[in-house]
């Protein structure tokens, strides 16, 4: 594991506020975060100021910059009173590689629908390169099992009702690990960061997120080698489309019964 320093003082992940009644409501928060590679900026994205290792590992592998997590050499999370910056010395092949697609400028992200690291829209519609592993059809009972679980861990969640979950689920639909944001795609690369670190097999098992599938969440879940996503709405038509070329099973809940887009 790469050494990681951490600078000033960490905000709460969520905060309570007064509301007219006289109660308080708890809220989270959402914090500008950068990430900066070898002091170049990359992009600004708002997050939720939690497991911030998980996300720039995740980020970092999601938007292709390293190959694997032994590609950062050291981390450095600085909490400024503007938000938070994410400084990452990388392995000289990946920092030269970076360095030549960034000659370019730092890209604002957000926590809904922002696409980060592209140049034009031509790249959106690049064919996905197949996952290795087969696609995976899931069980129903699986999937219930792990919508059923997937409450438990978002705590959160739980107090605010406006943040979303991504989990890792066992084949036999158990919640192995989970990670929350105020945006899903954050929520997903925290995951998959968490997973990276940990060695963990992508081919065994699924994501469940606590959203639709978006084209970005198929995206990210293909770089990793995910074979199959389940989502609590439906997904785009473009999601659809990106799954079948990645060779992904995505599955949804409708009312209270699963179905799989194959």
């Amino acid at each position: 594991m790469f050494p990681i320093t951490v600078t000033g003082k960490a905000s709460a992940a969520q905060q309570d506020v007064a509301l007219s009644s006289g109660t308080l409501w708890a809220v989270p928060e959402e914090t500008p975060t950068a990430f900066v590679y070898g002091g170049r900026n990359h992009a600004v994205m708002l997050a939720t100021p939690a497991d911030l290792a998980d996300y720039a590992v995740g980020f970092s592998l999601t938007e292709g910059i390293i190959d694997t997590p032994c590609d950062i050499e050291a981390l450095d999370i600085h909490h400024l009173p503007q938000g938070i910056d994410l400084r990452l010395r990388l392995a000289e092949r990946c920092q030269q590689r970076f360095d030549l697609r960034q000659n370019r400028r730092t890209l604002p992200g957000n926590a809904g629908c922002g696409i980060c690291g592209i140049d034009n829209a031509d790249e959106l519609h690049a064919p996905l390169r197949p996952v290795a592993a087969e696609m995976r059809i899931l069980p129903e009972i699986s999937v219930q099992r792990a919508f059923a679980e997937l409450p438990g861990h978002q705590p959160i969640n739980s107090t605010t009702r406006s943040v979303h979950a991504a989990a890792w689920a066992s084949p036999e639909g158990e919640i192995l690990l989970a990670r929350e944001d105020v945006g899903r795609h954050n929520a997903l690369d925290k995951l998959l960061g968490a997973m990276a670190i940990s060695g963990a097999d992508f081919s065994d098992g699924f994501v469940i997120m606590s959203s639709r599938c978006s084209y970005e969440i198929v995206q990210k879940a293909t770089r990793m080698g995910v074979t199959a996503i389940a989502c609590l709405s439906a997904p785009t038509a473009f999601a659809i489309r990106k799954a079948h070329e990645a060779r992904i099973a995505i599955h949804v809940r409708d009312g209270n019964q699963v179905a799989a887009i194959i």
